[in-house]
């Protein structure tokens, strides 16, 4: 999802890499949950982030959407995104405490928090909200701070999955609207309806599905 803000403005300034250290680190927050608030629709879910949430909790991408996340048009593609549809605007997956229940499966968005992205071209590094968590920190590595396995094959990821989606937006830009739709329709069942085999590597599928989705689409790159 893009932001229109300055980075000067929500940042400290700095860009960073997954080998450095950053003031990230609540000590575990002590029962705290405010960034689970008021987030909207914010929490955009990838193509891992439904396989991860799958192997985690046993819900199907189907059962995910009845309840805890919701179809939204994001940058004029159709994404799914949490639903903060919980008391008080919250995650549905904070439970009675206020702790997240599927904290090992959470998405790469919730793992990110409060760094960001800021891409340029082909890549991209992360650099640290200031506003977004009001609690001292202390500095972690970045890399542990993420809690991701296979942290550099992930960014990989990160980034051809960022610029197939930039692609397919510049690729359906001025379409008729039945041709967005047709398209939106196949990324969904491309990358998230359909299950993700849990006995093969992730990265393995994403890009057989990425190289027939180019393919289908003629969109090159993929």
């Amino acid at each position: 999802m893009k932001r229109n803000a300055a980075l000067s403005e929500i940042s400290d300034g700095k860009f960073y890499r997954s080998s450095d250290l950053a003031r990230l680190d609540t000590g575990g927050c002590e029962g705290c949950s405010a960034c689970c608030h008021g987030m909207e629709e914010t929490i955009v879910l990838d193509p891992y982030d439904i396989y991860r949430l799958d192997q985690g909790t046993g819900l199907s991408f189907e059962q995910l959407l009845d309840g805890h996340a919701k179809l939204k048009v994001i940058d004029g593609l159709i994404l799914p995104v949490l639903d903060m549809c919980g008391p008080e605007n919250t995650c549905t997956f904070l439970d009675e405490n206020g702790w997240c229940s599927i904290h090992k499966a959470r998405p790469g968005i919730c793992r990110l928090f409060p760094l960001g992205r800021y891409y340029e071209g082909n890549d991209f590094r992360y650099f640290l909200q200031i506003h977004e968590c009001g609690r001292n920190k202390a500095k972690v590595r970045i890399r542990s701070w993420l809690d991701t396995p296979n942290l550099e094959q992930y960014e990989d990821y990160i980034r051809t999955w960022h610029g197939w989606t930039v692609s397919l937006e510049h690729f359906l830009e001025g379409e008729p609207d039945v041709l967005r739709k047709k398209v939106c329709i196949f990324l969904l069942e491309q990358f998230y309806q359909r299950a993700w085999d849990p006995e093969r590597d992730f990265y393995v599928q994403f890009q057989e599905r990425l190289r027939e989705a180019g393919e289908r689409l003629g969109i090159a790159g993929s």
